[in-house]
């Protein structure tokens, strides 16, 4: 398998530029590498807001306020896991969940679980039954947890505990088909209410092939996880698709792209006879954002906060203004998400 099929081995890159990687084949313009500082100034929102826990490749579990002070290692690097990527967060049971992508090339994926105060860490979905577990989401309403398993070609399921774990989508099957990063299964998001997992396939280094897709939660009947027919393909030559987040209220979709460094949103329902390919109701909110890679939603701030490889934790409000970067400097950063209080 090739070496960049994991993010580990972009940590280490990214660890020894010590800056923002950029890359030349993408069409925005780059941003300015940035001081290896620890925060950012930035204005007090105006509302309750929320903790911000976060993943860094070398760094483990880390937490922050909204406004990025009160920075604090959670779950240090030697307790996280190899490959720390996705994170979600169950305010009720008071935990964190975060899966681990394992060292390049091995199927050694896992899903780790703590205390929201990084007591208590242990393997809830074990090494090896996941290949590389990507952004993950929980479903409260059905006590479930999701993640997307980037060379493992599948999105998948567990309950809270990891137990019963299924596969409810194959996308590809076997090492020739796992070279084909279009098959690559990575962000994903969960309407429990309308019954629907949406997930990205990312294709190559924007390469302008990456999709995003969406299915029932409830398997049709007689359909297997790589036979179903029920999965809708929403956008599709994406520069490179990442992350997701939804805005039930709105029926938003929002997402990173990691290809042309931006955040996007748009309707959660598209368009009648719509083609997946030339949708215009796309709409860029933030550019030059520079590898992005996590996002997380606070609805009732009307915010979202993202995280990207280059270290930066930042915020927007969700029509795009009022942009701003929380903390900088943080090493190479991959997932996100919000503890509302």
């Amino acid at each position: 398998m090739q070496a960049h099929m994991k993010w580990s081995m972009l940590a280490i890159a990214t660890f020894a530029a010590g800056a923002i990687i950029a890359r030349e084949s993408t069409p925005d313009a780059k941003p300015e590498p940035l001081p290896r500082t620890t925060s950012v100034a930035a204005t007090p929102l105006q509302s309750a807001a929320p903790t911000l826990y976060f993943l860094a490749l070398r760094g483990g579990v880390v937490k922050a306020s909204a406004q990025g002070t009160d920075r604090e290692i959670v779950v240090p690097i030697e307790h996280a896991g190899t490959g720390p990527d996705g994170i979600a967060i169950d305010a009720r049971a008071r935990h964190v969940y975060w899966s681990t992508m394992g060292k390049v090339a091995d199927n050694d994926g896992s899903i780790m679980r703590s205390d929201l105060d990084g007591k208590n860490v242990k393997t809830i979905v074990p090494i090896g039954a996941t290949y590389t577990p990507k952004q993950l989401k929980l479903d409260t309403v059905n006590q479930k947890l999701y993640w997307s398993d980037r060379e493992g070609m599948r999105v998948m399921r567990s309950n809270l505990d990891g137990s019963g774990l299924e596969t409810i989508v194959i996308t590809g099957n076997g090492d020739a088909e796992r070279k084909d990063a279009g098959r690559w299964c990575v962000g994903i998001a969960i309407d429990a209410h309308g019954g629907k997992v949406y997930w990205t396939q990312k294709g190559g280094d924007n390469a302008s092939k990456g999709t995003i897709k969406r299915a029932n939660l409830k398997m049709p009947s007689g359909a297997t996880a790589a036979n179903r027919t029920d999965i809708e393909v929403l956008f599709s030559n994406l520069p490179e698709p990442i992350d997701l987040d939804i805005d039930s209220d709105t029926r938003l979709l929002y997402w990173t792209d990691r290809g042309d460094n931006t955040i996007s949103r748009a309707p959660l329902d598209p368009p009648a006879n719509y083609d997946p390919a030339h949708r215009t109701d796309r709409e860029i909110l933030l550019r030059n954002v520079g590898e992005a890679i996590g996002i997380a939603l606070d609805m009732r701030a009307d915010r979202l906060y993202y995280t990207n490889l280059g270290g930066v934790v930042g915020t927007l409000a969700l029509d795009g203004s009022n942009a701003r970067m929380l903390l900088t400097g943080q090493g190479a950063l991959t997932g996100i998400a919000a503890l509302e209080r």
